[in-house]
């Protein structure tokens, strides 16, 4: 499937390019775009400078070139973290460039066809296409109905109907033709397909920082310019400080020291690792086939308050499905069974072979041929809305008419015959259209045998992802045009929080304007036209692929799948790139906690010293470290691996739980608040026994 790529973070394919990626993105245009990056590249040359002035001087320090290189090493880390995300959506975009061909075009114009370069089609242009063509641009069928297989674009085998009218007319360029003939009028200027811009977002070359994302750079910007003031304070505070304890020159503020310092107490670790956290959350979308057209619908979809949903299709499987057969009074329910299948022999309708399969698993009724009852089926109209069986007289069995259909409709038909509708078969109507079913009656001649009840089945598994949200605090809305008693019955089977009956694209627009004027965030699914005003006004529209251009051009995501449930998955995706986002900030800004306690007590060891013994600020080295510069080292590389550690975080993303937002925050507090300081204690205690042992410092 195009849309699919390797699974592994760090597969060779994509870690090469990465690595070298890495490199090219030291370029201090680039760096702008990340200030904490951008100060540590500046620090990492500062000390490059300091190294090689020493070097040329003859005074070579190997304490110094090992700062240099992991303080660069930092740098690298950073970029390769960015570079490894982007370059799984560049591996992503190379299989989309294959469907995008240099394809002809036979245009129409005044009624004759010539052929033309695809790039040069304009808006408005038609073109006709038909089995074996390639579609050449983006465009909605005027005229004709076809099989076009989107394979390209959605990794899907089987092949989809495209017809003029209605919501299935929308064709994407890069997509065949495999069966008859297509008239499409271009929707889209050249360079500007749906394929482009989906190609543009995978590839990552028009993703823009999100309003959450400029937000936390601002802050990580603040931080950064507070610890740089701090820090180069510093040597006026330790001259005063070693003049008032009479041990002149007694604290190690070299360049290179303060550099470190700086380095590993602004929050370098998220700030390495944030724009590839927002990468990789686009990613995990559209590795579900969802082409999000920016990172501020990821993101919202995170904040989602109230989701709504369709009923049909979405919640329920979306045809009426045979459940049962309620016989009037004096009738058997074989009988019943036995007429409603023959009405139904012949009925292809979804609804039809649903009653033919229920009779056959229910009372084991087999299925007969029409040329043997000598039969002739009757199909539906929407003028008598029913449909049924004639069946001739053969030897000893008289001629039967057998009808099922709708309530009213039987009923006028049972009359024009002669006969009477009894009212034990009207209060079996109701019963089963209050429980959210359908009913259909049954006739064998004027005689009513029954009622056949039809349920738009509940789709498995929907009320436990209902649950699920409302774990979340989302709110589910159902929409249906159904009465108010069917959608009352299925919104209480299907665990939906409020449900809106007869619901027009009115009603919709109106119920997203209303939860949004109460400051509530709100995500809604469709495909239609008439759904484009709703898509456009919600937060967060997921528009179907099989929909019209007018809903995919209204919603700021498109399912590539063309499933509406999709979007449980989406705000799921979305709340984990805001948790991942939260709990690396969170681990970043506590493991400075830790860096703090090795690299000041180490600078300022020998200040208020006695007799060559440490100072008082020695208590500060709880943890033990061995010198004041393998201490020193040990924070400057933890500070720089501890990137590398949580790229896997960052690609993946922290695990999703519904929690509430309470409990959310006090775990990623007790995980990545406790555990961002315990882990570097621990971590930078290591390094600095193995450099003691290797005499790195």
């Amino acid at each position: 499937m195009p849309m699919k790529a390797s699974n592994s973070l760090f597969d060779p394919t994509l870690v090469r390019p990465a690595l070298i990626h890495s490199f090219n993105k030291l370029n201090p245009i680039g760096l702008w775009e990340n200030p904490v990056m951008l100060v540590t590249a500046i620090g990492a040359a500062l000390c490059s400078i300091v190294f090689f002035q020493d070097l040329f001087t003859g005074h070579f320090s190997g304490f110094n070139l090992q700062i240099t290189l992991w303080l660069w090493f930092t740098v690298l880390f950073s970029n390769f973290a960015e570079a490894l995300a982007e370059g799984r959506g560049k591996a992503q975009a190379e299989s989309l460039k294959k469907s995008r061909t240099q394809t002809p075009a036979r245009r129409l114009r005044d009624g004759r066809e010539e052929s033309i370069p695809a790039p040069s089609l304009q808006r408005g242009d038609i073109v006709v296409c038909e089995t074996g063509d390639v579609i050449p641009a983006d465009g909605e069928v005027i005229e004709g109905i076809a099989t076009v297989d989107e394979a390209a674009i959605t990794g899907e085998s089987a092949p989809v109907i495209r017809e003029s009218g209605g919501d299935r007319s929308a064709v994407t360029g890069g997509t065949r033709v495999i069966s008859d003939r297509i008239v499409i009028r271009i929707t889209s200027e050249a360079g500007n397909t749906f394929l482009d811009r989906m190609i543009a977002m995978v590839e990552g070359a028009r993703r823009q920082k999100t309003p959450n994302e400029i937000a936390l750079t601002i802050l990580l910007v603040g931080m950064t310019a507070v610890f740089v003031l701090a820090v180069f304070t510093l040597p006026a505070f330790a001259h005063y400080s070693e003049n008032a304890s009479g041990h002149p020159g007694s604290s190690d503020l070299r360049l290179t020291v303060l550099v470190s310092l700086l380095v590993c107490l602004i929050p370098t670790t998220i700030g390495g690792l944030l724009s590839a956290i927002g990468i990789s959350g686009i990613d995990r979308l559209i590795r579900r086939n969802v082409l999000a057209t920016s990172g501020r619908a990821v993101e919202a979809a995170g904040d989602i308050d109230i989701l709504l949903l369709d009923k049909t299709g979405t919640i329920t499987l979306g045809n009426r499905m045979a459940t049962d057969f309620l016989p009037a009074p004096g009738v058997t329910a074989e009988r019943l069974a036995d007429a409603a299948q023959l009405a139904s022999l012949a009925d292809e309708t979804p609804e039809g072979r649903s009653i033919a399969v229920l009779a056959k698993e229910k009372y084991k009724l087999r299925g007969r041929e029409f040329s043997a009852l000598q039969a002739q089926f009757v199909p539906f109209t929407a003028q008598t809305r029913m449909s049924g069986v004639d069946i001739a007289a053969n030897g000893s069995q008289p001629a039967r008419s057998i009808r099922k259909g709708a309530a009213e409709s039987m009923k006028l038909h049972v009359k024009l015959m002669g006969m009477q509708y009894p009212e034990s078969v009207d209060q079996l109507v109701e019963n089963v259209a209050r429980l959210g079913g359908t009913p259909l009656v049954v006739a064998d001649g004027g005689e009513v045998l029954g009622v056949i009840q039809l349920k738009d089945v509940v789709k498995g598994g929907i009320k436990e992802r209902f649950a699920q949200l409302r774990k979340m605090g989302i709110r589910t809305v159902m929409i249906t045009g159904d009465n108010a008693l069917t959608a009352a019955a299925i919104a209480t089977e299907s665990g939906v929080d409020d449900f809106m009956a007869q619901a027009t694209p009115e009603d919709k627009l109106c119920r997203i304007r209303e939860e949004q004027a109460k400051g509530r965030l709100v995500a809604m699914a469709g495909d239609g036209t008439n759904d484009a005003p709703a898509l456009a006004q919600a937060d967060v529209g997921v528009a179907m692929n099989t929909g019209t251009q007018a809903a995919r051009e209204a919603g700021n995501m498109v399912d590539l799948d063309s499933n509406p449930t999709k979007l449980i998955e989406i705000v799921e995706i979305g709340k984990q790139l805001l948790m991942t986002r939260g709990a690396l900030t969170t681990f970043s800004i506590a493991n400075d906690v830790a860096k703090y306690f090795a690299i000041l007590p180490a600078m300022f060891l020998g200040l208020y010293s006695i007799d060559e013994k440490p100072g008082p600020l020695a208590a500060l080295n709880i943890m033990h470290l061995g010198s004041p510069q393998s201490a020193i080292l040990s924070a400057v590389a933890f500070n720089a691996l501890i990137i590398i550690a949580l790229i896997p975080l960052a690609l993946r993303g922290v695990k999703y739980r519904p929690l509430g937002a309470a409990k959310i925050l006090q775990r990623n507090l007790f995980l990545y608040g406790l555990g961002g300081i315990i882990v570097p204690f621990a971590g930078i205690k290591l390094l600095d026994v193995i450099i003691n042992i290797l005499h790195l410092a």
